[in-house]
């Protein structure tokens, strides 16, 4: 595949991770300079989009391109010069694009060896309530390597800083000491990596790569979902790892009891060790990381402005940061800080829509998470394997998605709008007293999101 066709179908990728505003604002003019052996080097239009590029961005790119390609490894990011663009391309993402200001700012770089990002490490991860049990956890791990904590498992829905964390964790042992082998690979390339050496009779090697570390960092384990073989392979290495006190680190979007389809073997090595969840943001925290982000590229937001995308924006940090390297972008192009009602405005553009999700789909979700037929929640049966699923179903339509009493009984097989008050009433009192109702309801919207 030619380098114009490869950047095509990474750009198709990222233009559905991404909002449009963002989309147009970070990928126009840009295109792939170079392919030698597996590096990849994306020719950006000056420093400052390399770098919101690298930073924002790189980790997405380069799954992508390796979803294409497996032979790739690894970005560069070059800055066009006038006579190195091309005059002639048929991509539809080809679009000219200028920016007046560059800044000597420095280089993502993803060790070969480690797999680990530089850019991840705690001078840059931002602690606050949501977060700071995690970071505890890491600092303890970082402390007494294989002994406190081990395994790690962080969980927690996209755009929370889990990889951030758990890459911060590697860089920092690698920092303490160099002699220490660590390695970070997400299930889907541990999966990928362990088919090739079967197909390839090299299983054996397969086995003495992963079982040299001192840390071993997995990301994304919901990945490993209905994949029996691999599930078995990494049930043996944890144990060889675990057994010989070297450090163990996962992540996943959501708690491993939650997992559809993940052996309960493997459950009970995950929580073996340390269980951690990091939830959304809170409002202070998000108003603490614009200041420190914002502050990072040599900008100060007004308090008024922190204030008002701290209390609109309610995502995930991603988001978060989306719109605030729109505003950065908006303030280098004017050369001033803008006004409320401009940021107000960037922030309708930028942010992500919410999509309504429809009832029917609520609706499964519920029965899938608790093993019962979709069919049966809509029935007139008070079998009571089904009553808890139909109340927390209607508790959800209601409270998650403002959905009325009349239309939710509808919904349900025709139900009165008093029986969806009571199922509603008798959730809200039992959440009150029943912690593990909660965990379950937290897990329910992650598989809805």
């Amino acid at each position: 595949m030619n380098n114009s066709k490869l950047w095509e179908k990474t750009l198709s990728e990222m233009e559905n991770l991404l909002s449009k505003a963002n989309f147009s604002t970070w990928f126009k003019d840009t295109y792939i300079a170079k392919n030698t052996d597996g590096e990849i080097h994306i020719s950006v239009p000056n420093a400052f989009v390399k770098d919101w590029i690298s930073t924002k961005y790189h980790s997405d790119i380069l799954k992508s391109l390796r979803n294409i390609s497996r032979e790739i490894h690894s970005i560069k990011y070059v800055i066009n010069k006038p006579q190195e663009k091309k005059r002639e391309d048929t991509s539809k993402y080809n679009i000219s694009h200028k920016l007046n200001s560059e800044l000597p700012l420095s280089q993502a770089y993803i060790d070969k060896e480690s797999n680990l990002n530089s850019r991840y490490n705690f001078e840059t991860f931002i602690v606050g309530p949501f977060n700071e049990l995690s970071y505890a956890a890491a600092q303890g791990i970082i402390k007494s390597l294989g002994v406190t904590y081990n395994p790690l498992f962080v969980y927690g829905n996209t755009g929370h800083g889990k990889t951030h964390l758990i890459q911060a964790i590697g860089n920092k042992v690698k920092e303490m000491d160099e002699s220490k082998k660590v390695y970070y690979v997400t299930s889907e390339r541990f999966v990928m990596d362990y088919v090739s050496s079967i197909q390839t009779n090299k299983v054996t090697s397969f086995k003495e790569k992963y079982r040299k570390y001192d840390v071993l960092i997995m990301d994304d384990i919901q990945f490993l979902s209905n994949k029996e073989k691999t599930q078995e392979e990494l049930f043996h290495l944890f144990n060889t790892l675990y057994d010989n006190n070297k450090q163990i680190v996962f992540s996943s979007d959501k708690h491993p009891n939650y997992i559809p389809n993940l052996e309960e073997r493997l459950k009970s090595r995950f929580g073996a060790g340390m269980i951690v969840d990091i939830p959304a943001p809170d409002k202070e925290s998000r108003a603490a990381i614009l200041r420190k982000k914002s502050q990072m590229n040599d900008m100060e937001l007004p308090e008024d402005i922190v204030s008002f995308l701290s209390y609109s924006i309610e995502g995930n940090v991603r988001e978060l940061e989306g719109v605030l390297n729109s505003i950065l972008c908006q303030v280098k192009l004017k050369g001033k800080m803008l006004s409320l009602s401009e940021v107000k405005n960037i922030s309708k553009v930028v942010k992500k829509p919410q999509k309504m999700t429809p009832p029917e789909e609520i609706i499964k979700v519920v029965s899938q998470f608790y093993n019962v037929e979709e069919k049966t929640i809509y029935e007139k049966t008070r079998k009571k394997e089904v009553i808890r699923p139909r109340q927390v179903a209607m508790y959800l339509l209601r409270e998650d998605h403002q959905i009325s009493y009349p239309l939710i009984g509808n919904k349900l097989g025709g139900r009165d709008h008093t029986t969806v008050i009571h199922s509603c009433e008798k959730i809200r009192e039992e959440l009150k007293i029943n912690e593990r109702l909660e965990q379950e309801l937290n897990q329910i919207r992650v598989m809805i999101r």
